[in-house]
C-alpha cells in the first residue's frame, strides 16, 4: 500500500495539468512509510506520449535520497492522452524496483486520475492508495 498526503495528490495533479500537452515527471522521497519532498523534474523528452528524466537533477535528487537515508521513493508521471497504467516503455525503463511508480491520467482532463504501481523485472502490480 502507498500513502500519500492530499496535499503532494494535489501538487502532482497540479504539475501534470501545467504541463499537459507534455508529460511531466518528479520523485517523491522521504524515510519509512512517509514522503517530505516532492521534487518536480524536467521531462528532456518535452513529449506528451513520453518522458525522459534531466541527468543532472536525477543525480541531485538522488543524492539528496542517500544523503538523507530516504528509502521510500516514488517515481510519477502524466499520460495526456492514455489510463494511468505503464506503457510498455514505463516497464522497460523502471529502474527502481523498491519504487512506487504513480501515474496520473488526464485522458479525462476534467477528472484526473491517479494510479500507483510496482514495477520489478517487468512485472507490474497495482497497489492501494491510502489517501491522508
Amino acid at each position: 500500500m502507498l500513502t500519500i498526503s492530499d496535499l503532494f495528490v494535489s501538487k502532482i495533479i497540479a504539475h501534470a495539468q501545467q504541463c499537459d500537452p507534455v508529460e511531466c515527471c518528479g520523485v517523491l522521497a522521504g524515510p519509512g512509510n512517509v514522503f517530505e519532498k516532492l521534487t518536480q523534474m524536467t521531462n528532456v523528452d518535452n513529449s506528451p506520449f513520453r518522458f525522459s528524466w534531466d541527468q543532472k537533477e536525477l543525480l541531485d535528487v538522488y543524492l539528496e535520497m542517500e544523503d538523507s537515508n530516504w528509502t521510500n521513493r516514488a517515481v510519477y508521471h502524466s499520460h495526456t492522452h492514455s489510463e494511468a497504467y505503464p506503457s510498455d516503455t514505463d516497464i522497460r525503463m523502471a529502474g527502481w524496483p523498491e519504487a512506487h511508480y504513480i501515474i496520473v491520467s488526464l485522458m479525462d482532463k476534467t477528472k484526473p486520475v491517479l494510479r500507483s504501481f510496482r514495477i520489478v523485472d517487468g512485472s507490474v502490480e497495482e497497489e492501494t492508495i491510502e489517501f491522508v
